[in-house]
Formats: C-alpha cells, sequence, structure tokens
C-alpha cells in the first residue's frame, strides 16, 4: 500500500468555519494533537496551530472552538486520469 505524502487536517469551528493545515507526517499530526490541543480541550486561551506549508503565516485558536478534527492522507503519486 502506498504511503500517503502528507495529510490534511480539517478543523471544524463553532459558528461554521473550517481550516485546513497539514502535516508532513500523521506523527507530527499527533505530537501536535496530543501536546497542545487535547490538554487545552476546554480553554479559552489561544493555542498556535502549525501551518507549515504556507510560509510567513500562522494561525492561533481558541481549543474550546474546535468542534471537530477531520485527518485525510494526500497521496502526490496518485495520478488523475480523464477518461
Amino acid at each position: 500500500m502506498p504511503k500517503p505524502s502528507e495529510y490534511a487536517v480539517y478543523l471544524f469551528f463553532s459558528g461554521g468555519h473550517r481550516e485546513e493545515v497539514r502535516f508532513p507526517t500523521i506523527q507530527e499530526f499527533q505530537n501536535w494533537y496530543a501536546k497542545e490541543l487535547k490538554p487545552h480541550a476546554d480553554s479559552s486561551e489561544f493555542i498556535s496551530v502549525p501551518i507549515k506549508n504556507i510560509q510567513g503565516e500562522y494561525m492561533v485558536t481558541r481549543p474550546s472552538a474546535i468542534l471537530a478534527i477531520r485527518v485525510e492522507p494526500i497521496y502526490m503519486s496518485s495520478v488523475d486520469r480523464e477518461y
């Protein structure tokens, strides 16, 4: 089975907003989730969300505003063929 090139993580916020951030490995996402998000889940204090694929930008959020997280593997080696 092919290995994903990266993982798209979709954060769904109260109020209906959705943001996408990408992690190079599932382990990096799991480390961020376990160290930053989960311990502060009920907090209204800002935490940093890593945006490694966009130069010069950063995002902070209140963990209590995140309602759901979706993780999607991205395969760059896939070829989209039109028939």
